[in-house]
């Protein structure tokens, strides 16, 4: 049996190949990097203010302890999340060398 020549589909043979385009950073990763920030900077912010309750508490200005209370459980719980992701990240990017090995 023959094989017939492969003929280019119509309106096909006048495209350019693409060139190539500079890298550039995928949306993704700045999503990620931006909630990193964001998640950083809101720990400072609550570490912050609970260390300015706490020293209002041990001067005696503080006229509310639940709030001093609150502000540094929040904060402690912040950092374990925070520390939790980090921990999380390292463990899959270890993962990932070692399957590229």
């Amino acid at each position: 049996m023959p094989i017939s020549p492969v003929l280019p589909v119509g309106g096909a043979t006048g495209i350019a190949p693409l060139a190539p385009t500079a890298p550039t950073r995928p949306a993704d990763q700045t999503q990620f990097a931006s909630a990193v920030t964001g998640a950083v900077d809101e720990l400072q912010q609550l570490q912050s203010t609970s260390n300015e309750l706490a020293v209002a508490a041990v001067t005696g200005d503080l006229t509310d302890i639940h709030s001093a209370m609150i502000a540094s459980t929040r904060a402690s719980v912040t950092l374990e999340l925070v520390a939790a992701v980090r921990n999380k990240g390292v463990e899959a990017f270890t993962e990932i060398m070692r399957m590229q090995a």
